[in-house]
C-alpha cells in the first residue's frame, strides 16, 4: 500500500501535539482560535503534564503562584485566585482542570493515548504518528508538549524484583493516598522531590532512612496563605505583571541585581543573604549579580547555606554529611518547608551512598556496603532523564528517515534551532526544547513564549499557503555555538546535575539550557519572525523561499 492510500484511512489533521500540561492545553487553544484542526494525546487519564504524575506527598510548585500560571487571558487570571505563595500538587492540577473546562478543551484530546512514533513522509508533507493502540493518525504539523522532566529516571539498582516491601517513584506517585503511618520508610535521592518529601514522610513515618548521594542547598520557602488584599492588587495589575514576566531574566519578577558579591563589606553581603533567607525563596540566588558566574562570589552564597545547615542540624556528624560542596545554583535552587530541621527528628537517620553504597535492594530493604536496612517501603526520589530524554523515548524521524536520536548522536550532539525547531525536521516544533530557557525559568512563562511564537510561525504559513517549514543547518548550529558559548561563561557547566545529564548513566554530559534569559530569548525570536523567520527555509509546493538573513 502506498503511503497515499494509507493516509487516505487514517484519520488526518492539521496539528498533533502531545502531552496535555501546561504546553499541550495552551498550544491545543492557540492552534484551534487559528481555525486548525487538532488532536492532542495525552499518556494520563486527565490533565495536567507534571503535575498529574508527580503527586508524592509534600509536592509544590517553587515559583510563586500568581506568576506561575497562564496570562493568555485576562479574564482567566482574574477567575481564578491562589491560596497561597508556593501552591501545592493538588490546586495546581486543580487550576489545569479549570483552565479545560473553561475553554472546553478536552474534547479535542484523546487520553489514555501514548504515541510511539512520528515519521515524516517526504512525498505527502506529513507526518505519520502511531500510537499504542495500535492505529496511526496524519498531521501537517508535528507538536511536542512533552516538557522537560516526564522521562522519570529508576535507577538499575540490583535485585529490585525480588522486594517484597512496596515501592514508588516520585514521578509517578499513586492517586490514592499512600499511607506510612508506622512503617519503615527508605528513601533515595535528595532533589527537589526528595527534600520536599521527606519531612512530610518523617513526620508520618515510625523511621525514615534517607539515602543521599549528594548534599543539596536549600532556602527555606517560608509559604503563607496570600491575604485578599494582595490578591486584589495582582488581579487588578494584571497587565503590569503579564509586562513584567514577559521581560524579566527568569519569568517571574525579580529585583535585578547591580552588586557583585565582592564590591561589598562582610556585614553587608551578610545583611543581604540574611534578608532573603528571612524573606524565603529563591532571593540568595538573585542577590548579587555574579553568583552564578564567579567563583569566590558563589562560594560566599555557599558558604552563607552551610553555616545555616550547622546552626539547625544539632547533631554536628549528620550536619556535616548535609553540607554541598559543588558551587551553589549549579544544580537546581531548591526552596524547602522545615528539611534541615527533619534531621533533628530522632525517627530519622541518613545514610551517605557515596561513602556507603548501595549494593542492591534485597527482599527485606536495601542492603549497602556496610550492611542491610530493612525497610517496609521504599521512595525513589531518583528524577528524571531531563531535557533529551522525553524526546527520545519516541521514535522521531524527520527526512530521508533519520531519527531524532540519530541526528543527536544520543545526546552527544543536541542542537535545535532556538529550542523550537530541527534542521532535517519540517513542520516539527518542540515547546520548551533543548537549547530553550526551559527549566531555568517560570515554565508557564516560557511554554507561552513558544507556543504563541509556534502559533503564529504556523499562521504566517497557512495564510501564505506554504507546505513545510525547517530550520537551516546553519542557523542550527549558530544558536547551538551562543548557547554553550553563554552557558560556558558561567559556573552552570562546573557541575555534574540533571542539567547537564550527569545523573543517567552513559548519557553525554551537555548543558542544553539558554542562559540569556526569558526576556533577552523573546526578544530574539520575535526579531527572527519579525526579519521573515531569518534561519529557516519555507516551501511551497514547487519552491523553497528562505527567510530573509539581515
Amino acid at each position: 500500500m502506498t503511503s497515499k492510500q494509507e493516509a487516505n484511512q487514517i484519520a488526518s489533521f492539521d496539528a498533533v501535539v502531545i502531552g496535555a500540561g501546561f504546553s499541550g492545553m495552551y498550544m491545543l487553544y492557540r492552534l484551534r482560535e487559528a481555525g486548525l484542526s487538532t488532536r492532542v494525546y495525552e499518556a494520563a487519564d486527565g490533565v495536567g503534564g507534571t503535575w498529574y504524575w508527580n503527586r508524592y506527598p509534600g509536592a509544590r510548585c517553587d515559583s510563586e503562584s500568581i506568576y506561575y500560571n497562564y496570562t493568555f487571558s485576562e479574564e482567566l487570571y482574574r477567575e481564578w485566585t491562589w491560596s497561597s505563595r508556593y501552591p501545592e500538587q493538588p490546586e495546581i492540577l486543580k487550576y489545569l482542570n479549570f483552565v479545560a473546562d473553561k475553554f472546553n478543551l478536552r474534547t479535542d484530546i484523546q487520553f489514555e493515548t501514548r504515541v510511539l512514533a512520528a515519521h515524516y513522509d517526504e512525498d505527502s508533507k506529513r507526518w505519520q504518528i502511531s500510537l499504542n493502540d495500535g492505529t496511526c493518525v496524519s498531521a501537517k504539523y508535528f507538536i511536542t508538549g512533552v516538557g522537560c522532566l516526564s522521562a522519570s529516571n529508576l535507577p538499575k539498582f540490583n535485585g529490585l524484583e525480588n522486594y517484597k516491601g512496596d515501592w514508588y517513584h516520585t514521578g509517578h506517585w499513586p492517586h490514592t493516598k499512600v499511607d506510612f503511618t508506622g512503617k519503615r520508610v527508605g528513601i533515595v535521592g535528595t532533589g527537589s522531590s526528595g527534600v520536599q518529601a521527606i519531612p512530610v514522610i518523617a513526620a508520618e513515618s515510625a523511621h525514615l532512612t534517607v539515602f543521599q548521594r549528594t548534599p543539596q542547598y536549600s532556602a527555606p520557602a517560608r509559604n503563607h496563605p496570600y491575604d485578599a488584599e494582595y490578591i486584589r492588587e495582582a488581579k487588578e495589575n494584571f497587565h503590569e505583571i503579564k509586562k513584567q514576566i514577559r521581560e524579566s531574566a527568569g519569568g517571574a519578577p525579580a529585583e535585578v541585581p547591580t552588586k557583585s558579591a565582592l564590591e561589598v563589606t562582610p556585614e553587608e553581603r551578610l545583611a543581604k543573604f540574611e534578608e532573603a533567607w528571612e524573606v524565603g525563596g529563591q532571593g540568595i540566588f538573585t542577590s548579587f549579580y555574579d553568583i552564578t558566574v564567579n567563583p569566590e562570589a558563589n562560594e560566599h552564597a555557599a558558604e552563607f547555606i552551610r553555616s545555616k545547615i550547622r546552626s539547625i542540624v544539632t547533631k554536628p556528624d549528620v550536619a556535616e554529611k548535609l553540607l554541598p560542596t559543588y558551587f551553589y545554583g549549579t544544580k537546581r535552587p531548591i526552596i524547602d518547608t522545615d528539611y534541615y530541621e527533619t534531621y533533628n527528628r530522632d525517627n530519622v537517620s541518613l545514610v551517605d551512598v557515596k561513602k556507603n553504597p548501595i549494593v542492591e535492594i534485597t527482599e527485606k530493604g536495601i542492603r549497602t556496603t556496610e550492611g542491610e536496612f530493612e525497610l517496609d517501603a521504599i521512595v525513589f526520589a531518583t528524577g528524571f532523564d531531563g531535557m533529551t530524554g522525553p524526546l527520545l523515548k519516541m521514535d522521531i524521524r524527520g527526512k530521508e528517515g533519520v531519527s531524532l536520536k540519530e541526528k543527536w548522536n544520543g545526546g552527544e550532539n543536541t542542537r535545535t534551532y532556538l529550542g523550537v525547531a530541527n534542521a532535517g525536521f519540517p513542520n516539527f516544533f518542540m515547546i520548551t526544547g533543548p537549547e530553550s530557557p526551559s527549566v531555568l525559568s517560570n515554565m508557564p512563562a516560557s511554554i507561552e513564549q513558544h507556543v504563541e511564537w509556534v502559533s503564529d510561525c504556523i499562521e504566517f504559513m497557512e495564510e501564505n499557503h506554504l507546505e513545510t517549514v525547517e530550520a537551516n543547518v546553519d542557523a542550527e548550529e549558530a544558536w547551538s555555538k551562543h548557547c554553550a558559548e553563554v552557558a560556558d561563561a558561567t559556573l552552570f557547566t562546573k557541575a555534574d546535575s540533571w542539567y547537564t545529564g550527569a545523573n543517567i548513566p552513559g548519557k553525554t554530559r551537555r548543558f542544553l539550557i539558554y542562559l540569556g534569559g526569558v526576556g533577552a530569548y523573546r526578544q530574539k525570536c520575535t526579531e527572527i519572525a519579525e526579519n521573515g523567520y531569518e534561519g529557516f527555509t519555507f516551501k511551497k509546493t514547487t519552491a523553497p523561499i528562505q527567510g530573509s538573513i539581515k
